[in-house]
């Protein structure tokens, strides 16, 4: 999960009850909420991934698994689309960038975990033995797009451009001129076609670019930043959203199950469930004890979530079997992910203790 620094703002004495700020910026403490809630989602819906795989999606081989799996995978969905609307919140909202010079430190703090991480999964499956490739040909695709096992990392490659451009708008708004964010985002625009042409004229298979973002994430991001930005109050009856919350993930399971697994995050399911948590969430008042825990958990979440595969691979994997009954399947599950969130974060922890958050996450 993105570890983006405009969310955790300074905190100001004098903040009210909905942890507005009396004279500066507020620390939004919803928004830490939020991450840390996204960044578990994500952990269940990957540990669930491993039930439903090892019936190869079929409930035939194993129905306690498959649904066990499935059900897990239909309470996540919302939660890539939170990510993007997070960072739409944070640019255009919440610490819109002062100039280009500190959107491009942004940028390069987001850059270093990011490869970094890479490497790591890369010389983990080789030392495991599990590359399907030889391990350079995939540092040079990752350079690209993510590879396996670093499949989590797909969506910095989404994320890390969006940022850029949102930045980049605001920074010609406020009538400065970003040079450098203007020669990476130009970059990206033309990287797929100069990779084509190069293939066409040499002969040679170039790697896929997964560099770019869709219309589904922009409008999640612009969205997003609309809707965290509501003032506290906005949203007076949230009873409809329960309501809705839980009928968006049945529409979710249903998908997955009857149509193409994995649903697409710019179905309206997965719309209509990111619209009722952000509204659920947003402008939550955090009692001020949980407050610091609160922060010290959020701004680990980035580390947990480039670290939690490496559990789900290691511990998850050889322990999930298709031939489990339903509620053992279940409390398998249940008890997997504990494990999971407890070392990725404990782990992330103690690497930023050992100050490391930059390279690490």
């Amino acid at each position: 999960m993105p570890n983006e620094t405009a969310v955790r703002l300074p905190q100001q004495k004098g903040s009210d009850p909905a942890g507005k700020s009396a004279g500066a910026r507020e620390h939004r403490f919803d928004v830490d909420l939020m991450r840390l809630l996204c960044s578990a989602t994500v952990m269940l819906g990957h540990v669930g991934a491993q039930f439903i795989t090892s019936t190869g999606n079929d409930a035939a081989n194993g129905s306690g698994s498959y649904w066990a799996g499935h059900v897990a995978e239909a309470v996540n969905p919302f939660a890539v689309p939170m990510y993007f609307a997070i960072a739409g919140w944070a640019v255009l909202v919440g610490a819109p960038p002062k100039d280009g010079a500190r959107m491009w430190k942004r940028f390069v703090r987001n850059m270093v975990p990011l490869f970094a991480w890479t490497a790591i999964y890369l010389v983990w499956a080789w030392l495991r033995d599990r590359n399907d490739e030889p391990m350079t040909e995939l540092a040079v695709d990752s350079l690209f797009g993510s590879v396996q096992p670093a499949y989590h990392l797909w969506f910095m490659y989404n994320y890390i451009p969006i940022i850029l451009f949102l930045a980049f708008a605001m920074l010609i708004k406020a009538g400065q001129r970003p040079w450098r964010l203007g020669v990476v985002l130009l970059g990206i625009a033309v990287l797929p076609s100069v990779l084509n042409t190069y293939a066409e004229v040499s002969g040679r298979e170039m790697p896929s670019v997964a560099w770019g973002f869709g219309t589904y994430s922009l409008v999640y991001a612009v969205g997003g930043a609309l809707l965290f930005s509501l003032p506290a109050g906005t949203v007076r009856w949230r009873w409809p959203l329960l309501a809705l919350l839980p009928l968006t993930m049945a529409g979710c399971l249903w998908y997955n199950t009857q149509v193409h697994y994995v649903i697409p995050n710019a179905h309206l399911f997965v719309a209509a469930m990111s619209i009722c948590v952000l509204l659920l969430i947003s402008r939550i008042r955090v009692p001020e004890k949980r407050r610091p825990l609160l922060q010290k958990l959020a701004g680990a979440a980035l580390g947990a979530y480039m670290v939690h595969v490496l559990f789900v691979e290691e511990l998850v994997r050889p322990l999930v079997e298709p031939d489990l009954g339903g509620p053992a399947a279940g409390l398998l599950l249940v008890g997997l992910l504990l494990v999971v969130v407890t070392l990725s974060f404990a782990t992330s922890l103690l690497w930023g203790r050992l100050n490391l958050r930059r390279l690490l996450g």
